[in-house]
């Protein structure tokens, strides 16, 4: 198995489940990963903007790949509001280069391969696999305000026309 991939449901059912520290109406605990481009992205370093956070199961797969479309369509329009994207899943930073390089996305990817970010916003979910139970990311959108404090969330996301709501939920913060 390739770290960062599928896991089975009952390898990670030993450990213990991180407390959910996000709320909508609370602050965001700190947290940082590693981005595309290089470097440690940290949530503190983006205070004074607002922040679309968007989780999504594994990259270059049909779903991923047009959501990622769809948010960097729309980056700009992002921008003028004075909102910056960021994109989180569990591949490798590698991976993440390599499909980032692909679709010219015009944000970072972050890698959270050890579940640690995921965990804090509960967007680790079984799955049913071809008949075999996972463990996964449910594609999950969250939105911060420019204090840090989580305003809006989006669970079990459907591609279509969810960038487009999520910008008009931040152009309205």
């Amino acid at each position: 198995m390739t770290a960062g991939r599928k896991r089975t449901a009952a390898a990670p059912a030993a450990r213990a489940r991180a407390t959910v520290t996000v709320t909508v109406g609370k602050r965001v605990a700190d947290f940082s990963l590693p981005q595309t481009g290089g470097g440690t992205w940290r949530l503190r370093d983006l205070q004074g903007s607002k922040l679309v956070l968007y989780f999504y199961p594994r990259d270059n797969t049909p779903g991923c790949t047009l959501e990622g479309q769809q948010f960097a369509q729309l980056a700009a329009r992002f921008a003028a509001s004075g909102t910056r994207i960021v994109g989180i899943s569990r591949d490798s930073l590698a991976s993440h280069e390599k499909f980032r390089d692909q679709m010219q996305f015009p944000f970072p990817l972050l890698s959270d391969q050890d579940e640690r970010v995921c965990r804090q916003f509960d967007v680790i979910r079984t799955k049913n696999m071809y008949g075999r139970q996972t463990l996964g990311v449910e594609r999950s959108t969250f939105l911060l305000d420019a204090e840090g404090v989580l305003r809006r969330e989006w669970r079990k996301v459907k591609v279509a026309g969810h960038a487009q709501a999520v910008l008009e939920a931040a152009a309205a913060l």
